[in-house]
């Protein structure tokens, strides 16, 4: 039993002031990483995004995938292909795009 003494430190999105904005809804930009190994002819099946491989000198896999997903719902459907694939996920970041609007991302459809 993990007991914690002290004020819980929240991830610092749900301490965010209630104007802050942050667009969940439309396109955006996502690194996802995940232990062990996934083809490269996976890219369709995981929304055209790219897939590389980190092999650590100790012979650990990891597969770094990234690239555009138009919505939460294409973030979803890679998310349940690697759940699907009994792959453990070691991190899922939203990354900053600098200079880009929605116009920039591939249509949906």
């Amino acid at each position: 039993m993990l007991c914690i003494r002290g004020p819980i430190p929240y991830p610092i999105h749900m301490n965010l002031p209630s104007d802050y904005e942050n667009d969940f809804d439309g396109p955006a930009a996502y690194q996802i990483t995940v232990l062990g190994s996934i083809m490269s002819s996976w890219s369709e099946r995981l929304e055209g995004m790219e897939i590389n491989r980190l092999i650590l000198e100790d012979g650990t896999t990891y597969t770094i995938l990234s690239g555009n997903l138009t919505d939460q719902a294409a973030l979803t459907g890679v998310l349940n292909t690697i759940y699907e694939l009994h792959l453990p996920l070691v991190a899922v970041n939203k990354l900053q795009i600098t200079g880009s609007k929605r116009e920039d991302f591939p249509p949906e459809g």
